[in-house]
């Protein structure tokens, strides 16, 4: 079997966000809002879920959201941080979400609220949640898409290039639309769907929006990083880019977060299929005209 190219230094990730669950509730905007947006969808639903599971609840602050869906009854929180999930209101798991410690079929939804991203071999992880789900369960998650922080990433390869005459991978890589629908295909799911919708954020600097993602514990966790840090004179240097480029208008800057929305089911034969090929009965001689 092949092993998925290890991208990320999953323990460091942990130490990070061990380190940033002192402070998160702090700099928690990005996940409640990508929370209130997911909850929106998961209430369009015309089914009712006796048990979900959080995945990467954080400190557990969408639970509220989930109850006021109407659609959840009880869930389980897990979070791969313990500094995190001893925050939660109701007791929490620790868990890696590349190892889900349930048993098959388990829940009648999984949730999932910027979690996801710095998964090594997220298909495997969402081969494991489809597998955790009863049939006909649902899947919804929202994370990171393609267009996030891509400001940020030119930016600092600019700067560091101009200065070093080359550069390393500062900023995460994250999914696009067209892979989060084939990776749900791939896990299994039925009816899968993946679609984005893009957030713009304003801070005051460059430092800011970087302190904001120590904050959240989503620096840069690459095994390919560059081991040497940014120095001052290239940071000021990236900043006066960054305002020249992707200036606010208001003495500030812009990023972008492009929110990646996946949803899939677990398969059930109630679910509508698509037709067998040449299986239709309407001519479309008829449906066109005889001349057409």
């Amino acid at each position: 079997m092949i092993q998925p190219p290890l991208l990320f230094d999953r323990s460091l990730r942990r130490r990070r966000r061990e380190r940033a669950a002192i402070s998160f509730h702090s700099r928690d905007f990005l996940k409640k809002e990508a929370g209130v947006r997911l909850a929106e969808r998961l209430g369009e639903t015309r089914r009712d879920f006796p048990l979900a599971l959080d995945l990467g609840a954080h400190t557990g602050l969408l639970a509220s959201l989930w109850e006021a869906s109407g659609k959840v009854g009880k869930y389980v929180q897990v979070d791969g941080a313990y500094g995190m999930a001893r925050q939660c209101l109701m007791p929490a798991l620790v868990c890696d979400e590349e190892m889900l410690p349930f048993r098959e079929e388990s829940f009648d939804l999984v949730l999932s609220v910027m979690g996801l991203h710095a998964v090594n071999d997220l298909a495997g992880a969402l081969i494991q949640i489809n597998r955790t789900l009863k049939p006909d369960g649902l899947f919804l998650a929202v994370l990171p898409g393609a267009r996030t922080l891509f400001e940020l990433r030119e930016i600092l390869a600019l700067a560091e290039e101009s200065r070093s005459g080359g550069f390393g991978a500062r900023v995460l890589p994250f999914m696009d639309v067209r892979d989060g629908g084939n990776l749900l295909q791939r896990a299994g799911f039925t009816l899968p769907m993946a679609d984005s919708e893009t957030l713009c954020i304003s801070y005051a600097s460059l430092g800011a929006l970087l302190d904001d993602l120590r904050g959240m514990g989503e620096s840069n966790i690459l095994t390919a990083r560059p081991r040497r840090p940014l120095s001052p004179p290239l940071l000021a240097e990236a900043d006066a880019l960054y305002r020249q480029r992707y200036g606010n208008g208001e003495g500030g800057i812009t990023a972008t977060v492009e929110l990646l929305y996946l949803t899939g089911w677990k398969a059930h034969p109630s679910q509508p299929k698509a037709a067998r090929r040449g299986s239709g009965t309407l001519s479309l001689v008829k449906v066109l005209g005889e001349g057409g």
